[in-house]
């Protein structure tokens, strides 16, 4: 029996010294797989507070648990000064940092270098003025007697599907529906994801157009001696540069990597590879949007003019008031995927694109980046345009299967976000919310059905007041999120 005794007593220790010894290897240099599950939990959480005012605990239970990875059920976050969110594994693993900056978002910081971050700051946010007088788009009044069978398509849970955060139509430039669940305003910021590659291009697009930038030129980066050199802006583009990136999410890979553990997001694309010929393979890849941020900004020698000129050139004039587009830790906009704006600024943006890049009489976006816009690409076989959009909805399914016509064109993001331009029909359909591709959810339906009945007018009685206060439009009550 003593031996047996010895035996435990051994067998414990040596447990106990593994435990330790796992502890504290996990503490001193955790697995990515970890980093990533706190660095997104913590960008998520940080961005929502600071610009959707949501309160960081909701935030962490439904959108970070959304992916549904059994590691973010283990993620505690807590908010460390006014301007510091911090994230980890059971309160003490695999921290990670996310620091907002007014104007500019959060930013992860996989360095730590907090101080750093914080002095990326805009020194002086441009005054987008709020034209609350104005008829929406020039400013915020909306007909609360919008069109009624598009209100009741909208609210359908069937068709805007689970997690539906926001749905604005507009057609003949006017909101003639619009839906938000409880909880959602038209005055909260919604994270567009990938939607935000399509702000990209148009940036891109106007730097070409004032003679800073050129679809044609290569050798865009220095460290690309190679036969990275024979890139094109374009290629970039159409998503068709050749770079060996990987695009899909839920481990480490190449995009998560790079969202969340890389401190300069375009360095990250600048040392991948070539895995194809420039312009002979289409893949779609966050990076390509990374590195297109990367040009434009390149082309002002003024940082902060650099980080005003979204604002200044395109959120002011269009009144996106809302509209912050986020940076990596490094000051470069993470110009693929993280930008927020309320459903109604989202709508701003698809309007000007449904009219041609004109904004009341003032030519924002060129016409040559706007064939590039709403037009497939040979080598995408016709699925994606040559300027950071899509022809198809979701799911690559033909837009003819859903009954749209053959101009729509569409912005696309992560998560359920889409924006379907129309402009045959005059119409912008702008859908965002919380739903994981694997619910299979299609917006496709939803813009068919809401086509059919806009095209009946419906226009309120001269009797109704409009509504001045962006929160009082109806609120359903909204689909269960899965």
């Amino acid at each position: 029996m003593r031996i047996v005794a010895r035996i435990l007593k051994w067998f414990v220790f040596l447990v106990l010294i593994l435990c330790l010894g796992a502890a504290g290897w996990l503490y001193v240099s955790p697995p990515e797989l970890l980093r990533v599950a706190t660095a997104y939990s913590v960008k998520m959480v940080c961005s929502n507070h600071f610009l959707a005012k949501r309160d960081p605990a909701e935030v962490l239970a439904v959108d970070v648990q959304a992916p549904g990875h059994p590691i973010l059920k283990y993620v505690s976050v807590k908010q460390v000064d006014d301007a510091t969110f911090s994230a980890s594994i059971f309160g003490i693993f695999a921290t990670e940092y996310a620091v907002n900056r007014a104007g500019l978002g959060c930013a992860s910081v996989p360095d730590h270098d907090l101080a750093a971050v914080k002095a990326i700051s805009l020194a002086a946010e441009p005054v987008i003025a709020p034209e609350s007088d104005f008829e929406w788009p020039l400013g915020d009044q909306v007909s609360l007697a919008n069109h009624q069978q598009v209100n009741a398509i909208i609210s359908d849970p069937a068709l805007a599907g689970p997690g539906v955060r926001a749905v604005v139509v507009v057609k003949d430039g006017r909101i003639i529906g619009e839906y938000y669940p409880a909880g959602f305003s038209a005055n909260t910021p919604l994270l567009g994801w990938s939607m935000t590659k399509t702000i990209t291009g148009a940036l891109v697009g106007m730097r070409v157009a004032e003679g800073k930038l050129s679809y044609g030129q290569d050798k865009l980066f220095p460290d690309w001696p190679d036969g990275r050199a024979a890139i094109k802006l374009s290629d970039l583009l159409a998503m068709q540069s050749g770079l060996d990136l990987e695009e899909t999410y839920g481990d480490v890979n190449d995009v998560t990597r790079m969202l969340f553990l890389e401190p300069d997001q375009t360095a990250f694309v600048r040392s991948k590879p070539l895995e194809a010929p420039p312009g002979t393979k289409f893949e779609y890849t966050t990076g390509s949007a990374v590195a297109l941020t990367r040009m434009w900004m390149n082309t002002f020698t003024d940082v902060q003019e650099a980080l005003l000129y979204p604002r200044k050139a395109l959120f002011g004039p269009i009144g996106m008031r809302s509209a912050v587009m986020e940076t990596d830790s490094r000051g470069t906009f993470s110009g693929g995927s993280l930008m927020y704006a309320t459903g109604r600024d989202w709508a701003r943006f698809g309007l000007l694109l449904l009219n041609g890049g004109d904004w009341n009489g003032n030519q924002i976006l060129s016409p040559d980046y706007m064939q590039l816009v709403s037009t497939g690409t040979e080598v995408s076989k016709g699925e994606y345009t040559g300027a950071q959009a899509w022809k198809l909805g979701p799911d690559d399914k033909p837009n003819a299967d859903f009954g749209l016509p053959v101009d729509t064109y569409w912005a696309r993001g992560h998560d359920g976000q889409s924006i379907a331009v129309i402009p045959s029909e005059k119409l912008v359909v702008v859908r965002l919310g919380l739903t994981p591709s694997d619910l299979g959810y299609l917006p496709q339906k939803l813009v068919a059905k809401v086509m059919e009945a806009a095209r009946v007018p419906q226009l309120p009685p001269e009797s109704e007041p409009v509504n001045a206060d962006p929160d009082a439009v109806p609120q359903l009550e909204a689909p269960a999120e899965e």
